[in-house]
């Protein structure tokens, strides 16, 4: 006859200290078949364990807590560890954070994205009701696109003017991000000198809308203009031009030869 083997009793208090923020001391003791007395004996006689576990913890939870610039709250914090493959209890990592007296700055954050929101909602699309471009350096449009090098994909920023359909400037990466559209746009600017009040209007995506290129368009007097929220043909000229660049020339090269055509240079700084 096969026999079950009982754990020892200090498996079962490691087994309460670890689960007493969920379930009551007296019942775990009592389901376990130990006393409170020897739990508590225990606690006081072997701490060492549960204690460094207790403090390996409280360092994961503080620096979570701080990676989110003082932002996230207990179930955030909870969330996060639970995705780095720490398993612990909601009510004990909100204990941990009350005893070090974590609080998640949300008032301040609220503020902040108020002010944002507000910032984004003053950019009009101003491109709709100004008349079409009677020469360059009028009114530029930019957008991004992604092109498919193999088994990945590479993402293209382009600056266009809106006068004689031609790129301006244009960055090539791996990432769909400010840095990608701000390359774009400096490009521009280094090639075509605009002078002041030149409009450039693109979509709302946040590599358009991040405070570095609304600095950099500032910097350089030039006067942003976004599409209206919802009304994704408001960049209508840029999508053309992507559609007819992947038409006519990417699918007739490999991506090396495409990047070192002539054909694409024609589309470019003309």
């Amino acid at each position: 006859m096969a026999t079950i083997r009982c754990p020892r009793k200090s498996t079962k208090f490691r087994f309460i200290a670890h689960y007493k923020t969920r379930y009551s001391i007296v019942l775990m003791c009592r389901f376990l078949s130990v006393s409170k007395s020897g739990y508590y004996a225990w606690l006081g006689r072997e701490p060492s364990r549960y204690a460094q576990e207790e403090q390996a913890l409280k360092k994961r939870i503080i620096k979570v807590f701080s990676q989110s610039q003082e932002t996230y709250g207990s179930p955030r914090v909870h969330a996060e560890l639970r995705r780095q493959g720490v398993l612990v209890s909601r009510k004990r990592v909100a204990r941990i954070m009350r005893e070090q007296g974590l609080r998640a700055r949300s008032y301040r954050i609220y503020l902040k994205m108020a002010k944002l929101h507000r910032f984004y909602q003053s950019i009009k699309n101003i491109e709709k009701d100004t008349p079409k471009p009677t020469a360059v350096n009028q009114q530029w449009s930019g957008d991004l696109t992604y092109i498919k090098q193999g088994k990945r994909w590479m993402y293209l920023a382009v600056v266009i003017d809106l006068y004689s359909r031609k790129i301006v400037g244009w960055s090539l990466g791996s990432k769909k991000s400010t840095q990608l559209t701000m390359s774009s746009l400096r490009m521009a600017i280094r090639n075509r000198k605009p002078q002041e009040r030149l409009l450039f209007h693109t979509d709302r995506g946040s590599e358009y809308r991040a405070h570095e290129v609304q600095a950099l368009l500032s910097k350089n007097g030039i006067v942003p203009s976004m599409n209206r929220p919802g009304h994704c043909t408001d960049n209508a000229e840029v999508e053309s031009f992507f559609h007819t660049l992947k038409g006519d020339i990417i699918r007739k090269y490999s991506y090396v030869a495409f990047l070192n055509s002539l054909e694409v240079n024609s589309y470019c700084f003309a």
